[in-house]
């Protein structure tokens, strides 16, 4: 009878301790999940405000480029 009150105890146990450490899981799974849709919306908005400093770059080479073309020509005409 004793032994039957162990093994009873026991196996209550560890099936308590088993949903703990379930649970304990489930929360860091969580956790690192949130984690990751942060990263995932700091990556996209980073995206962006690269992609909107590119197109500006591109616009001043293209500037540069029309400015060096219109002093080529200024030079070759004074000479």
């Amino acid at each position: 009878m004793v032994v039957d009150e162990i093994v009873n105890v026991t196996a209550d146990t560890i099936v308590g301790d088993l949903v703990v450490e379930v649970g304990k899981l489930g929360l860091l799974l969580n956790t690192l999940g949130v984690i990751i849709v942060l990263w995932v919306g700091f990556q996209i908005v980073n995206f962006i405000i690269n992609r909107k400093r590119i197109r500006l770059i591109e616009k001043m080479e293209k500037r540069v480029d029309r400015i060096e073309n219109k002093l080529d020509t200024l030079l070759k005409r004074k000479n």
